[in-house]
């Protein structure tokens, strides 16, 4: 039976390991704020079991406490998809954001509503929600996260006014700004394309039709071409590569891979990802 549940299944964890002379009491009762900001909460109208509820993590860790009721540090997302009927799970995004500032008063309430700027803290944990929610659907229907990348890309706007960084377009072209820009512009819908087809087509079929599933990943592979040729230093490109490339190395360093498409699927990676190109070597030696 489906419930209206809780989207999300986040571990939180809020840690300041260089920072001393500090009340850490705090930082234990921001954790517990955020996991219950991103759990209790039902972030879309999409009914799920408990068992299906998205797994991701959030490490936040804090680096500078100007006052007290001021953080600034680091925030560690990544998120994960199952794969069909295996207990494999597949790394959909794994980002570090170092642009990370906010307030927070001790057992204040984490306030928050769409198309409204309360806070950089829960305007940006909200913002990631909806990325993450956007991230998923793609993997499991084409385009199918549409609609939360739109909700993304609402906060993004709403955080235009805000003097806190990383939210505007000017500031560089790797922050929460581009992050949402980059995927719903049409001319990257190659992005798109190949979480679709790696992760449904691909890997879901990989349990029982292992040929047919790894020759999709092969196919999906094409899309980043495409992406990595018109636009080489692509922001979302990157972050696609960070999350999977391990994956790719893994899935194609099996023994039974032909060593014809062994080498075809390394040049191609090696002309994609050129920086990591040693890395992508280790397949053909069997590493």
């Amino acid at each position: 039976m489906s419930l209206n549940a809780q989207e999300l299944d986040c571990v939180v964890s809020v840690t300041s390991p260089t920072l001393e002379g500090t009340d850490k009491q705090v930082f234990e009762t921001l954790q517990t704020a955020i996991y219950e900001f991103m759990n209790n909460r039902t972030w879309a109208n999409y009914n799920v079991k408990i068992e299906e509820r998205i797994e991701c993590t959030i490490l936040i860790t804090i680096t500078d406490r100007p006052t007290a009721d001021d953080f600034r540090g680091t925030m560690n997302l990544v998120l994960r998809r199952p794969v069909f009927n295996s207990a494999y799970n597949s790394i959909l995004l794994n980002y570090i954001d170092r642009d990370f500032s906010f307030k927070y008063i001790e057992y204040q309430t984490l306030d928050y509503s769409d198309g409204v700027y309360s806070s950089n803290l829960t305007s940006t944990l909200a913002y990631y929600v909806y990325m993450f929610l956007g991230y998923y659907f793609d993997s499991f229907a084409l385009y199918g996260g549409t609609a939360f990348f739109e909700k993304a890309q609402e906060v993004v706007t709403t955080a235009q006014s805000t003097q806190v960084s990383g939210w505007k377009a000017f500031e560089g072209d790797k922050n929460r700004y581009w992050m949402v820009a980059n995927i719903i512009n049409p001319a990257n819908s190659a992005l798109r394309d190949f979480s679709y087809l790696f992760h449904r087509q691909g890997l879901d079929q990989m349990y029982d039709r292992v040929d047919l599933g790894r020759s999709k990943v092969v196919e999906s592979l094409d899309y980043l071409r495409k992406i990595s040729s018109a636009r080489p230093g692509l922001f979302n490109l990157q972050l696609i590569l960070d999350a999977k490339r391990d994956e790719f190395i893994n899935i194609f360093s099996d023994q039974r891979v032909p060593p014809m498409e062994k080498n075809n699927v390394v040049t191609l990676l090696k002309e994609i990802d050129p920086a990591n190109s040693s890395k992508y070597q280790t397949i053909l030696e069997g590493k």
